[in-house]
């Protein structure tokens, strides 16, 4: 018996296949770091590697530049050494690594295909069975009786890689192949011609396989058996065929659509088809989509059917279907028009719901005027500002002195509206809220409302806000970044929008200062909603200081036009505005 188990265990590894069991793996060493010539040799068309240079540290990254010849040479091309590159007779030449420690002289020689003794194109390529064994044969083997092959995947030695190999008779032993396993493989011989050792690199391009012949029949996924495809008549449809396919290295894959005239399967016409496409999903399956197009669909398709039919190797699969006339879904009228009518009202409904105080106030300021201007109150404008800038009075004061005037209205405007275009009055820019003040009373005879002036001190300010209000026939607030951070300043702007809301009479007017640096600003605490809506529908005037004669001209003529009118002086209103005296702003230093 012991003697059995003996005869077993010795004889069984014969029968193992190859060199991967109980076989030790011959490691070899890449070129050694002291190695400054070396002298390749490849074939014409077949992919090349640059050879790395293998150190104590582990591979170490080459650039081979090709150096120039003869005088009046031009450099070459250069290449790293994991590069992969199709070999041309004119990469042949001297090479070297400029960026090395050591001077490297790497010597390359291209030998064209009709040169060798024995050249096969089949040789270059290979396949390998996905799960199963194999061996890769290194080109020209049979013409040399050199076996002393060293193989590569990419620039790393195989016998080196943790995997089951072995090399024998030139020929490399893989135990078991896997995806990965798909790529260049390289082959180094050793020959000897006139005392110097050549390398002789080819190369074998091995695509891994799941297997050799298909093993089932094509799936048909689109469209599903006896389905019913809806169509417009008179317009055109499209039969789309989705197939999967099991891997063929020689593609049999065919896909067609028949019609069957009324349904009878024996009785069938191919359809006009296009390209079909083709593309690969994964290792074991192609995709193939067919259509055919039916330009126009009439009722005679409607009674015949539709059959895709797949074939290859193993056999055939068909999936048969039909189509049918698409109906139109009509609203019917009594139903559609009042869901219809209901999504408008309602839509209506948000809008208002969202604008409701814009609009009101666009309507109380723009268009419902009322009895405004002829209620009796104690003033004719609260005026409300912030001061911007220093007080004019410091340096000298405004006055206001009657003169002739020109003779038309638009000179009259130019010349004494504009209270800077007087020469003192381009010297020194007068705030508005200095000359405001003085030519609504001085000239225009107004009453105003000042905070400062007149309302009594010690009184609580809020009240004293919506008591002058109360007793203004308008409110002017003249806007600034000063103005939107001052908390009381927008109180008064707040409390005269809540007075327009509620009582009709009150005329509200905004005069920007500076637009453009108070829309910049970011008030802290941010301005109240009523106050940030009214800003954006209230009636304003921009003040245009700094500007042309006539922007400033056109802003006191619209001024004139928004002010309330004046019981004592009715030429103020805009039926006698050609009637105003004219007067001119002087400054007194």
């Amino acid at each position: 018996m012991q003697t059995g188990y003996f005869l077993i265990f010795f004889v069984l590894p014969i029968f193992l296949e190859g060199c991967c069991v109980g076989n030790k793996q011959k490691k070899r060493t890449g070129l050694q770091e002291n190695t400054t010539h070396l002298h390749y040799r490849a074939v014409e068309g077949e992919m090349f590697m640059m050879p790395c240079i293998k150190s104590m540290k582990g591979h170490m990254k080459v650039a081979w530049s090709r150096t120039a010849e003869g005088e009046g040479g031009t450099e070459g091309p250069s290449f790293d050494c994991d590069k992969v590159f199709s070999a041309e007779i004119k990469h042949s030449g001297t090479y070297t690594d400029p960026s090395g420690g050591s001077k490297l002289f790497f010597y390359l020689q291209v030998v064209q295909k009709e040169r060798l003794g024995c050249f096969h194109p089949d040789e270059s390529w290979g396949m390998l069975v996905n799960g199963a064994g194999g061996e890769i044969p290194c080109p020209g083997r049979n013409c040399s009786d050199n076996t002393d092959v060293r193989w590569y995947k990419g620039n790393r030695v195989v016998s080196e890689q943790r995997r089951a190999s072995c090399e024998q008779n030139g020929l490399l032993h893989l135990c078991q192949v896997g995806e990965p396993d798909t790529g260049v493989y390289f082959c180094d011989r050793k020959i000897i011609e006139q005392g110097i050792m050549w390398t002789f690199r080819r190369a074998v391009n091995i695509r891994v396989i799941p297997h050799y012949k298909p093993s089932y029949r094509p799936r048909i996924v689109v469209p599903e058996s006896n389905m019913a495809e809806e169509v417009e008549l008179g317009q055109s449809h499209t039969l789309m065929c989705k197939v999967y396919f099991p891997f063929e290295i020689n593609v049999s894959a065919v896909v067609r659509w028949y019609m069957n005239y009324g349904g009878n399967m024996e009785n069938m016409t191919r359809l006009h088809m296009e390209k079909p496409q083709q593309k690969t999903l994964i290792l074991e399956e192609t995709e193939v989509i067919q259509s055919a197009i039916i330009k126009e669909v009439t009722s005679q398709h409607l009674n015949h059917t539709y059959t895709c039919i797949a074939s290859n190797t193993v056999g055939n699969s068909a999936v048969t279907i039909k189509l049918k006339k698409k109906i139109k879904v009509k609203w019917p009228s009594l139903v559609g028009y009042p869901i219809v009518s209901l999504l408008v009202l309602a839509g209506l409904g948000i809008v208002l719901h969202v604008k409701w105080l814009e609009l009101q106030l666009i309507y109380r300021s723009h268009i419902h005027c009322g009895k405004r201007d002829r209620e009796d109150k104690e003033f004719d404008v609260f005026l409300s500002y912030v001061w911007s800038h220093p007080s004019a009075e410091a340096d000298g004061c405004v006055s206001l002195s009657p003169q002739s005037g020109p003779d038309t209205d638009e000179e009259a405007c130019l010349s004494s509206m504009n209270p800077l275009n007087t020469k003192e009055g381009q010297s020194t820019q007068t705030p508005l809220e200095v000359l405001l003040p003085r030519v609504l009373e001085e000239r225009w005879g107004y009453h105003l409302c000042l905070l400062e002036r007149d309302v009594l001190p010690g009184g609580a300010y809020t009240n004293d806000v919506v008591l002058a209000i109360q007793r203004s026939r308008m409110l002017i607030c003249l806007l600034s970044a000063d103005y939107l951070c001052n908390s009381n300043a927008v109180f008064v702007l707040e409390s005269g929008v809540q007075a327009l809301l509620q009582n009709s009479a009150l005329k509200l007017l905004l005069i920007w200062t500076n637009r453009a640096s108070a829309s910049l600003i970011q008030p802290n605490p941010p301005l109240p909603t009523l106050v940030q809506k009214a800003l954006k529908v209230l009636p304003s005037l921009d003040w245009t200081s700094g500007k042309s004669a006539r922007a400033t001209c056109n802003f006191w003529r619209s001024l004139r036009r928004a002010m309330p009118n004046c019981t004592e002086k009715n030429w103020f209103s805009s039926d006698h505005a050609n009637d105003l005296p004219v007067t001119s702003i002087q400054y007194i230093y």
